[in-house]
């Protein structure tokens, strides 16, 4: 029997799941003896997650009743306009977009504040905390490095806490990117390997903001602010063991700040 060669429309197919059955089990063989490509496999599952997660706010908004198929059936029916009315209407229409567009922005304004960056902390975590290759940018070992970094781009004196009396260990860190700037994100691990992200960056508005738990899928979070920095631990451990975390991390950064 042929075996047809694993192609990168196989890999995509299997990542949107659209792959019959037998053919998912040889890609997935095909993976595990191909192990950099499983890794990028789980890191495209991870980005996909948060992307759907970030816009399921806009995908259950209803359907404008000039899409629906009643309203598109019954436009089809009606007699066409000489070409100088459509040319018409047609500018009419485009006026209208441009005006309902901007009016959306004021009816479904973006997320802000806390919100903006729990979520902006759960995104990081489904890309990174995944990644066996290089999940940080930074070792553990450049922790002082690591601090003098995120200070000179967040413009904030920040440091890097210790949770290993909790049983984490810091693996390292980064810089992201976000809508709001750059942020700085660090790695912790435990000994069964259990990653948790921190995302830290400056806030809008100074002060402070009350710690809130956060869900994205399987992964847990609590966001808080304090004097004008956002912070926000991200994993998928128990929220009786993860929301302790964040009050230890709460508390060492208090005198970072």
């Amino acid at each position: 029997m042929t075996v047809r060669p694993i192609t990168e429309d196989d890999i995509q197919a299997l990542i949107d799941d659209r792959l019959e059955a037998a053919r998912r089990v040889e890609v997935e063989a095909y993976l595990v003896r191909h192990p950099h490509l499983g890794r990028r496999v789980e890191r495209m599952r991870g980005l996909g997650d948060a992307l759907r997660d970030a816009f399921a706010p806009v995908a259950a908004e209803p359907v404008p009743a000039r899409l629906t198929l009643a309203h598109l059936v019954e436009a089809r029916r009606r007699p066409r306009l000489p070409a100088w009315q459509a040319a018409a209407a047609a500018v009419l229409l485009a006026l209208g977009g441009i005006g309902g567009w901007g009016l959306r922005g004021t009816l479904s304004a973006p997320m802000t504040g806390v919100d903006a960056l729990a979520q902006e902390a759960s995104a990081n975590y489904a890309v990174y905390a995944p990644d066996r290759l290089r999940p940080v940018e930074l070792a553990a070992s450049n922790s002082d490095e690591l601090a003098r970094w995120f200070s000179a781009r967040l413009d904030r004196r920040v440091g890097v806490p210790d949770l290993s009396t909790s049983g984490y260990r810091l693996m390292g860190g980064r810089l992201v990117a976000t809508p709001h700037g750059p942020a700085g994100l660090l790695m912790y691990d435990d000994p069964r390997g259990t990653r948790l992200v921190m995302l830290m960056r400056p806030m809008a508005q100074s002060g402070d903001a009350p710690m809130r738990e956060h869900r994205t899928g399987s992964a847990t979070g609590y966001a808080w602010a304090q004097d004008g920095l956002g912070y926000s631990l991200v994993g998928a451990s128990d929220p009786a063991i993860l929301h302790p975390l964040a009050n230890e991390v709460r508390r060492t950064t208090a005198t970072n700040t």
